[in-house]
């Protein structure tokens, strides 16, 4: 197996920790085919997901592939998130992502004839005000759905904050403001162009390593490093303490193989998606 991705752990060799993530993956797969990153616990179609994007970047060829594929095509997705996880997941094992053919029609059911498809979720406790916008962008370009993207942009560009982030009430914070900008790059909007949005990312990021939720907010955690080094990329633009970053990244690795969302947590599949691709990233800095 080829050498994926930076290597900062001091008793790992080069390729260790990427065939434990491996291991990892494939432990937790359950005999129906799909995933959950609680061994023996019933699949979902979020872990589901992240255990196969996490081989598909790793290119590697996931096991049982078929039941996998069985148990997706079983699967009744109730909303957004469901759908796109579902879809996203298929797509990974070469099948088409809209197999029902409800797909488009539910996507299309969401727009608002103001706004288009802006959606934003109010609550504090949220993820990400603009996750759902960004799921949808997504299986929009997937699908080939024809829309009229403008009114969604436009939506957007007047959620952001007088510090150039994204979020709820004026409150801008990193998740939020990486899938506000994602949303406008799948829309086709020169996202590049957003100097000051570009300014509060890198206000979030931190010379000891990683990015954190808010400019007040700390520790880093795994997400959010993600959301910072993806969004960097989008716009063009490099993490500037990339070491330091990787050393957050490989700390937060768990002797079971996985990665977990901070320093002292469980190992998760979607974490551990997260630290692949920031540390797939961080190698290209090098």
């Amino acid at each position: 197996m080829e050498r994926t991705g930076l290597d900062h752990s001091k008793e790992s060799s080069t390729q260790s920790w990427i065939e434990d993530v491996v291991h990892y993956v494939f432990t937790r797969q359950n005999k129906d085919g799909g995933y959950n990153f609680c061994r023996n616990d019933y699949s979902n179609a979020q872990d589901t997901y992240h255990g196969l994007a996490i081989v598909n970047l790793l290119k590697l060829q996931p096991p049982q592939i078929q039941k996998t594929i069985d148990w997706l095509l079983s699967f009744v997705a109730v909303g957004i998130y469901s759908h796109y996880y579902l879809a996203k997941a298929l797509e990974i094992c070469g099948e088409n992502p809209d197999p029902s053919g409800v797909l488009e029609d539910f996507i299309v059911s969401h727009n608002r004839s103001q706004d288009g498809f802006g959606t934003t979720n109010a609550h504090v406790e949220a993820v990400s005000g603009f996750k759902a916008t960004f799921m949808v962008t997504q299986l929009i370009n997937m699908l080939d759905i024809r829309i009229d993207k403008e009114k969604t942009v436009h939506w957007l560009l007047t959620c952001r904050n007088t510090d150039g982030g994204f979020g709820a009430y004026g409150l801008s914070d990193i998740n939020s403001t990486y899938h506000a900008v994602a949303s406008l790059h799948n829309l086709g909007y020169p996202v590049k162009s957003l100097g000051e949005t570009l300014s509060y990312f890198k206000s979030c990021e931190r010379p000891s390593g990683g990015f954190t939720l808010t400019l007040q907010n700390s520790p880093p955690h795994m997400e959010q490093v993600y959301c910072g080094i993806s969004a960097l990329d989008l716009m063009g633009k490099k993490c500037r303490y990339p070491e330091e970053t990787a050393d957050f990244v490989m700390r937060c690795r768990n002797q079971n193989g996985g990665f977990a969302r901070s320093e002292w947590g469980i190992s998760t599949l979607e974490d551990t998606f997260y630290a692949l691709n920031v540390m797939q990233e961080l190698d290209k800095m090098t």
